[in-house]
């Protein structure tokens, strides 16, 4: 049956904040299932055995776990806890790709190939007038920075957290609240495997929680009128510290329990469980004491940069950022949108220019000046004196003689290392010339040698042992001299082979 459309009916867009929440919150994950997508790229090693998302995972959670307050952790401990992980996946595989692995997922969540090392997905927004429009979100998963005295460290964003422990839209307290319930009920109940769980990601609640703290302490140092000390965080501080007396209540409680248990558990796998339960529970307590002291010292944190903010300087103005501020913005506008504000900022950015305003007095003379008389002859050509260049050569012919020798490889594997060796005892300048061939014979143009009429040509493969001798380092190489033949060799050699074949049978 046709259905009849009033002609007064008007489609309702609204303005729908919780489906663009829900888009930024998907694109934290993209990065992750990029990992196993481009995982086939990798040139080092077959990674198809790695579920990359997994070991992405597992590297946030590690720098989440070794996170404090106001410190991150460190690349070295980051990179041998997931080690261990990645081995797990591959156990058959070598402890140097384990590592490779590793760092290379840990450099893909840190997103080094950015100039800014943020990433970057589009997500729609409707506005209150019901137009639909594209922006861009721009965040971080792990984030680099530096300490008091200089090193780096690393530490999971809001986004990476919220990644890991799946609370994509949730009110933090609430959430701590409810995973601590629902610990103490699965504890009860002597599921340890799922209290383990649930462990965890209040483990991370706390984390979560220290980290809005945190931001609103670090802004308050940069400048105390950005943050709202009047309403918004003395609320938050009271919150926080009421929070904290009852979570450090309710997990001392816990862990209490889960003691007892574990010194009366007779089967090894639930003592091993339940002393892991402890560990991660007693853990949370030392964040919560640690955020109660900064939660204390916070009022006292405002009033020290309320007066030191006040007498202190006008802060300069900030330099404008041609790539962030300029560039990307411009290059996302149409022609039409963009040429006035560049126009603008060029025109300004060159500053006046002073130009020649000629008086009467001299203008006069310029225009009655008679015009001078031209020469059918530029001049006399001057004699250079030239001088032939001899043409400087590197290395000499002997050298290439030595150096061509020594790579002559037909029925034998050499390494580039052990080639290396023995060009210096031949020469100390000769290591650099077989170093060169053997880097040219890494891509050998064989079709050239062919037309050139080689009979044979110069291979070279990728080995897995370090090269450090003579003064070279990186991967070392397998080389070995390949015989080459033209099409009717071939078809000579074959048809041979098959004749040969025959007769044996």
């Amino acid at each position: 049956m046709p259905t009849v459309r009033d002609e007064t009916w008007e489609p309702a867009v609204t303005v729908d904040e919780g489906l663009s929440r829900r888009a930024k919150a998907l694109a934290c994950t993209v990065p992750l299932h990029e990992l196993d997508a481009h995982k086939g790229k990798i040139e080092w090693a077959d990674a198809k055995a790695y579920l990359m998302a997994e070991i992405a995972l597992h590297t946030i959670d590690q720098v989440a776990i070794a996170m404090d307050f106001d410190t991150g952790a460190s690349h070295q401990h980051v990179l041998e806890r997931v080690q261990r992980f990645v081995a797990r996946q591959a156990p058959q595989r070598s402890t140097q790709e384990h590592a490779r692995v590793a760092a290379w997922v840990l450099d893909s969540l840190i997103n080094l190939g950015d100039v800014d090392r943020s990433f970057r997905r589009p997500y729609g927004a409707v506005n209150s007038e019901g137009v639909y429009s594209v922006h861009t979100f721009d965040f971080k998963l792990i984030e680099e920075r530096r300490d008091d005295t200089g090193s780096l460290y690393l530490r999971a964003s809001d986004e990476a957290l919220n990644v890991l422990v799946g609370a994509l839209d949730t009110d933090v307290e609430s959430a701590q609240v409810a995973a601590e319930v629902k610990l103490d009920n699965l504890i009860r109940r002597g599921r340890l495997a799922d209290a383990k769980l649930v462990a965890e990601q209040a483990r991370i609640r706390t984390i979560q929680y220290g980290e809005m703290i945190r931001v609103q302490l670090d802004a308050t140092k940069r400048n105390v009128q950005a943050v709202d000390w009047r309403e918004k965080v003395p609320k938050l501080l009271d919150d926080a510290l009421a929070h904290v007396e009852e979570r450090v209540k309710a997990e001392r409680a816990i862990a209490k329990y889960m003691a007892k248990a574990r010194d009366e558990a007779e089967e090894p796998v639930r003592k091993s469980r339940a002393a892991e339960l402890v560990d991660i529970v007693e853990d949370c307590v030392r964040r919560h004491i640690k955020l109660q002291t900064h939660l204390m010292g916070a009022r006292d944190l405002f009033r020290e940069q309320q007066d030191r903010q006040q007498f202190s300087d006008v802060p300069q103005r900030q330099a404008i950022d041609l790539y962030g501020h300029l560039l990307m913005p411009a290059l996302g506008l149409p022609v039409s949108d963009v040429s006035g504000p560049l126009g603008r900022y060029f025109t300004e950015s060159v500053g006046p220019v002073v130009r020649d305003l000629p008086d009467l007095s001299t203008l006069v003379p310029l225009l009655l000046r008679p015009a001078p008389e031209r020469s059918l002859f530029a001049g006399e050509v001057p004699d250079l004196d030239l001088e032939k260049l001899e043409e400087q050569r590197r290395f000499s012919d002997g050298q290439w003689e030595q150096a061509n020798a020594l790579l002559n490889l037909p029925d034998e594997v050499r390494t580039l290392s052990d080639l290396l060796d023995e060009a210096a005892t031949l020469d100390p300048e000769l290591p650099e010339l077989v170093a060169l061939l053997a880097l040219h014979a890494y891509g050998p143009q064989t079709g050239t040698a062919l037309r050139r009429g080689d009979d044979q040509v110069l291979l070279a493969v990728h080995a897995s042992d370090r090269l450090d001798t003579q003064g070279f380092e990186g991967d070392d190489l397998f080389l070995t001299t390949a015989r080459l033949v033209d099409r009717a060799t071939a078809d000579h050699l074959t048809r041979t082979a098959e004749t040969t074949v025959g007769d044996n049978r």
